[in-house]
This record gives structure tokens, C-alpha cells and sequence, in this order.
């Protein structure tokens, strides 16, 4: 029985890595970043695309607070995979119905038996991080600030959080000591294959993510304890 849920946070949680943006995270206003699209050649006639770094805004807001983003000091969004969101959200709504028992049992016909039966032995799952990246302190602002699909910042999200470096053998070791929940019922998502090598071994049931955290990946862990 699946009983501990484990993300890695760089490219498997957001993107970019911690490592790779300018200065620490901020808050930035969405509006204020939204790059003027097109501009008139020196002729007069035909629009030109503008080139600009970005490209790659949020459609919307990403954060608990209103109108606002979370940027390095150059204006790169830091942003929650989809994937990431949709997991997150969809344990969320696992823990909701352990609080509400009758939203588990108030679907009709057998697919929502299923889904009932499914929620009730999901209602006790822990979620945690295991992390090496390389700024703890700028990870740690960025889970206080970016929020998934309903609303919840990352922190809250979490029971657990391991951030050191070194082998994530180490994370485990210490999730293990905390949770007392045994390996083999543990699932972890990961970006790096050399950390989810190191980790198998142990006897935790990993999920490579090299695109990041996507719902096939998550579905694909699910089916690791027959759980889709």
C-alpha cells in the first residue's frame, strides 16, 4: 500500500533549477512583465515580432498572492509543472476526503464505487521532498509563494522536507526514521536517472521525470501499486 509520496524539487517540482536563475526568488506583477508583442519596422509597414526573455510568462497568476509570479531578479518565472500541480492537487483532494467521509461514497455506479474505494486508501498518504538543489533557502521561498491548481502553496503540501546534499540514499534514510513507513511503500518522482538508481535500491518504487513532473509520470506511479 502506497502510504509516502516523494518529489524531487528542480525540474521535477518547477523549472528552471535553483542553480540556474539570477539572484534570489521574487514577487513580480504579472501585468508589468507582459512583453509588448509587436512593434512597426523602421518602414512603417509590416509588425516584427519582438524577441524578449519572456516568452515562457504564465498565461496567469502562479502564486498566494494576487496578481503576482514568482521571478529571479532578471524576470525568468520560476513556474510549477503541470504534472506537479495536477498530483498535488489530486492528493489534496485525497486528504479533503479523509476529513469528509461521505464525499468518498456519494458518487453513483461503479466507477465512482471505484474512485470512492480508491480515496479511502488514499486518505493517509504523506507527501515529502527530497532535495539536493543547490539553494535551500531560495527553494524553500519559492514553495511559501507558488500555489497548484487549488489554490495551496506548495509548504502546505508537504509534511516533509529534506534538502542537503549528497546521495538521496541519505533523504530516505531520514524519511524512514520520521515516518517509520517501510521503503517498499513509498514512491518517489525524480528528473536525475542517477538518483533514482541510487534510490531503487533501496526498495522504493521510483518514476524517472526527465521533462519534469507530467501527469503520464504520475499516472505511471500510481500503477506501480495498482492504484489507476
Amino acid at each position: 500500500m502506497l502510504q509516502l509520496v516523494v518529489f524531487d524539487l528542480d525540474f521535477c517540482i518547477w523549472r528552471p533549477e535553483m542553480y540556474q536563475i539570477q539572484g534570489p526568488p521574487q514577487l513580480s506583477n504579472l501585468k508589468t512583465l507582459q512583453p509588448k508583442q509587436l512593434r512597426k519596422r523602421k518602414n512603417g509597414n509590416k509588425p516584427q515580432l519582438l524577441s524578449s526573455t519572456n516568452t515562457m510568462l504564465p498565461k496567469r497568476p502562479t502564486t498566494n498572492r494576487k496578481g503576482m509570479i514568482v521571478t529571479d531578479k532578471k524576470g525568468t518565472p520560476i513556474t510549477v509543472f503541470d504534472g506537479a500541480s495536477y498530483a498535488l492537487t489530486e492528493i489534496n483532494k485525497w486528504r479533503k476526503d479523509k476529513s469528509n467521509p461521505k464525499s468518498s461514497t456519494s458518487s453513483s455506479g461503479s466507477s465512482g464505487s471505484n474512485k470512492g474505494n480508491m480515496n479511502s486508501k488514499m486518505q493517509h498518504v504523506k507527501v515529502a521532498v527530497a532535495s539536493c538543489t543547490d539553494e535551500p533557502g531560495y527553494a524553500r521561498r519559492c514553495m511559501d509563494w507558488l500555489i497548484v491548481d487549488d489554490g495551496s502553496t506548495l509548504s502546505s503540501c508537504f509534511d516533509h522536507v529534506e534538502i542537503r546534499p549528497g546521495d538521496k540514499k541519505n533523504h530516505f534514510a531520514s524519511l524512514q526514521r520520521i515516518t517509520g513507513i517501510p521503503y517498499e511503500m513509498m514512491l518517489f518522482f525524480d528528473d536525475y536517472d542517477l538518483n533514482i538508481d541510487s534510490v531503487s535500491s533501496l526498495g522504493v518504487k521510483c518514476v524517472h521525470t526527465p521533462s519534469g513532473m507530467t501527469r503520464e509520470r504520475w499516472e505511471e506511479g500510481l500503477s506501480r501499486f495498482n492504484l489507476n
